[in-house]
């Protein structure tokens, strides 16, 4: 499965695909959209839209997973941000991509185990995960590949669970622990 994270922002987009079997995750590409800060919003906007569409073209994922908004103290912020948002998932749509949308927290806890983890802890964890040499750089990308890899967690997860329902004959089990806080050991 290929997915393509974005992580949104009006003045820099970071962007990430991951391709995993479903054991190993591996870097297709990452990067920055930078726009300049003279132009317009709606310019930039649309230059956001414009390299995004190009990276889809360029990646073909599976599907597209972008961090959804935050509460903001600055409406101001947040509703920049929305914008950007909104033209990240059309750019999905517009190549028949499913977008799928997760918070800072569920991602911080798919790739850390921890909901509160520091934005170095998740940086290092994608830097582990997809065996890099260094985090990768600016941290826009490697929010983005962040926001990917937190999919594939969750996706995989779902998958083991009906997997794990189908072999029990249909009985309805508990889905499998989120991080290794919440293991706990079988009962007999």
């Amino acid at each position: 499965m290929k997915v393509f994270g974005i992580d949104p922002g009006s003045e820099r987009t970071g962007f990430g695909c991951v391709d995993s079997d479903g054991r190993r995750h591996r870097l297709v590409r990452c990067g920055a959209i930078r726009v300049e800060a003279a132009a317009s919003f709606p310019e930039r906007l649309g230059a956001i839209y414009r390299a995004l569409a190009d990276e889809i073209e360029r990646c073909r994922p599976d599907c597209v997973a972008v961090e959804n908004l935050f509460y903001s103290t600055n409406v101001r912020s947040a509703l920049k941000l929305g914008h950007a948002r909104g033209v990240a998932m059309l750019a999905a749509v517009e190549h028949g991509v499913p977008v799928l949308e997760y918070t800072p927290a569920e991602i911080k806890r798919a790739v850390v185990g921890y909901g509160r983890a520091e934005k170095s802890q998740v940086q290092q964890m994608v830097k582990l995960l997809l065996r890099l040499d260094a985090v990768p750089s600016p941290h826009d990308a490697a929010d983005a590949l962040a926001v990917a890899i937190c999919h594939l967690h969750q996706s995989g997860l779902a998958a083991m669970a009906k997997e794990q329902e189908r072999r029990a004959g249909g009985r309805a089990q508990a889905p499998p622990p989120r991080s290794w806080r919440q293991y706990r050991p079988p009962t007999r």
